[in-house]
């Protein structure tokens, strides 16, 4: 980490957002974005793109490919927007002038203070990027990178999934996967969008994974890594013969968040109480994005196990009889059946899903 990590969000005004939310309900048809970006939507999140990049892998990977993938970061994606380019984004989709009039103002107009503690700045005008704390913004972001390229006819078989502004990439070979980034970051350039080569990387999956090959280069000559895990929406995929996500980081946050809350209430309150704290608050951490993944007896047997060890330093034996007998009790299911659960319940909702089914070309089982 680094201060350039952390920045500030706006706040935007009680009127401001009022403003915004009837734009959204009047008008949203004119702010619809491609299949391809899963953010932003109503009904869709980070497990539903995991999913579309799982089945898209294993697609090629069935058809004998080793699949290539780019996981491409951008510096202050929104704190770049520039208002021209993003107006004209607007008028390309026929917005009406009245519309495009009432936006160039709003945008042209922001001015903004920073507070600390309890005292203000000066105000300072805001001339280019979209407020973080706006209701309107990500949706004008995401009409922002709604051209991101994929070229049918110049690169028949690459996929580009897109959450926000994590974009990755999907190529079955490493000279297609070259072209798409090349084209997608000649479409961020137009942007005046930064790629963040330190927090960009490659990964490869499938029968020729520890094949040694070339490197990913950007414009300016800069080479992506080729790296064994890759952090996606929260997830580590992992390189190998199938698609898998590492449970690891998730296992050691899981450890984290349960340690900070048992390091709190330790044994002041009762079993019941901290037990509801854990499930409520910590296997979320432990669970994140699992349903999307085909997952092996090991992890899950891992991922039940790290679970047991806290209920035995909680209960203060090692019986699992004991164990078993106080989670029904205190109906405290195991990581594994949480799991069966979130994924039966997303399985209903990807069905209900058919624009991205037919996209993508997606079978759910």
């Amino acid at each position: 980490m680094s201060c350039e990590d952390f920045r500030g969000i706006a706040i935007s005004a009680i009127i401001s957002k009022v403003f915004e939310y009837c734009f959204i309900e009047k008008f949203s048809e004119f702010i619809s974005t491609d299949n391809k970006q899963f953010g932003f939507k109503k009904g869709m999140g980070c497990s539903h793109a995991i999913y579309t990049v799982r089945h898209v892998v294993e697609r090629f990977i069935k058809g004998g490919n080793t699949v290539n993938l780019c996981a491409i970061d951008l510096s202050k994606a929104f704190d770049k927007v520039n208002h021209h380019a993003l107006l004209m984004k607007l008028m390309k989709r026929n917005l009406p002038v009245v519309l495009i009039n009432i936006l160039e103002n709003w945008l042209k107009n922001c001015s903004s203070m920073v507070k600390w503690d309890c005292v203000f700045s000066y105000t300072f005008a805001v001339k280019f990027g979209v407020r973080q704390g706006s209701v309107l913004s990500p949706f004008l972001f995401a009409i922002y990178l709604d051209d991101i390229p994929v070229n049918r006819s110049l690169i028949p078989s690459s996929f580009v999934v897109m959450y926000a502004y994590d974009i990755l990439l999907i190529a079955p070979s490493v000279s297609e996967l070259q072209r798409l980034f090349h084209a997608c970051e000649f479409e961020l350039s137009c942007l005046d969008m930064c790629i963040n080569t330190k927090k960009s990387c490659c990964i490869r999956i499938g029968p020729r994974c520890d094949v040694k090959c070339a490197s990913i280069s950007t414009m300016k000559g800069h080479n992506l890594p080729w790296v064994s895990e890759m952090r996606y929406l929260g997830t580590y995929i992992i390189k190998g013969r199938q698609f898998r996500c590492s449970v690891t980081n998730a296992k050691r946050s899981f450890n984290r968040s349960v340690n900070a809350i048992f390091g709190k209430v330790g044994r002041i309150a009762s079993e019941e109480v901290t037990l509801q704290l854990v499930k409520s608050k910590c296997l979320p951490i432990l669970l994140y994005g699992l349903e999307c993944y085909s997952m092996l007896k090991a992890d899950l047997h891992s991922l039940d196990f790290v679970v047991m060890r806290f209920l035995m330093k909680l209960f203060r034996t090692a019986n699992k009889d004991i164990i078993d007998e106080c989670r029904s009790f205190c109906n405290f299911p195991l990581p594994t059946e949480m799991l069966e659960i979130k994924s039966n319940k997303f399985c209903k909702k990807i069905k209900c899903n058919k624009s991205m089914l037919r996209y993508f070309n997606i079978s759910v089982s």
